[in-house]
């Protein structure tokens, strides 16, 4: 029995990459570095899940060692442009999002995120697209901060579930990449991927469906994605 919907973030909910990417962009021209990440080097470096995660991966690219730069102060200074970009910026949930989170409400169902962005990101993307902060509008927030390892390890689905109290046979997952598939299905939940803008061409075919968007996706077809026997977990 389906109770409760667990979203992604970042690309699930709305194209925030974009974003993402000009607040990096933005952080490295105020620190005098001179990077700057095209939209081809940032897909290729989402391989890489969690902002701090990321900035290392580049600079071990370039040929230099993260040790030697204050990863972590880079990266709330990108936080703060990108929450400020949030805030002054059109932007709007994914096509069929919101009505699938309306469907879910009027059923009853848990509404949860598990991410690998932080909190403050949660809450700015929620107030942009819902009006409402994150802890008001979604029952169960797992971010990965939270976790030792964040996607695609099943850490901060597992948190997820345990908050809001079920099985991983009583949910399905939203996501919109490889590595958030993996994370979710290693977990043991059912997983819907709608691929996003950044995630290039993976192989998501172990996906229990695969969609352009959600436009069409109803309760129903994302109750039957839920096997008889594992419903009873």
């Amino acid at each position: 029995m389906l109770e409760a919907l667990i979203f992604d973030v970042d690309g699930t909910l709305a194209e925030t990459e974009e974003l993402h990417r000009r607040a990096f962009n933005d952080c490295f021209a105020a620190a005098g570095l001179g990077w700057s990440w095209d939209a081809a080097r940032y897909c290729a470096l989402l391989r890489t899940t969690g902002g701090k995660e990321r900035l290392a991966r580049f600079i071990l690219d370039e040929g230099g060692d993260p040790a030697s730069f204050d990863i972590a102060a880079l990266h709330a200074d990108k936080t703060l442009r990108y929450t400020d970009l949030m805030a002054h910026g059109a932007i709007a949930p994914r096509p069929g999002v919101a009505e699938l989170i309306e469907a879910a409400r009027r059923a009853g169902l848990k509404l949860a995120v598990a991410t690998t962005t932080s909190r403050p990101n949660i809450e700015a993307l929620s107030l942009a697209l819902f009006d409402r902060p994150a802890s008001r509008f979604f029952d169960v927030i797992a971010a990965g901060d939270e976790v030792a390892a964040k996607k695609p390890a099943p850490d901060v689905y597992r948190l997820a579930l345990d908050r809001l109290g079920i099985g991983p046979g009583r949910a399905v997952a939203v996501e919109d990449s490889l590595n958030g598939l993996r994370s979710a299905q290693g977990a043991g939940i059912a997983c819907i991927v709608a691929p996003g803008r950044y995630m290039g061409a993976e192989d998501l075919s172990a996906a229990e469906l695969v969609v352009p968007d959600l436009s069409g996706v109803t309760l129903n077809r994302v109750a039957a994605l839920l096997q008889p026997q594992a419903a009873l977990r």
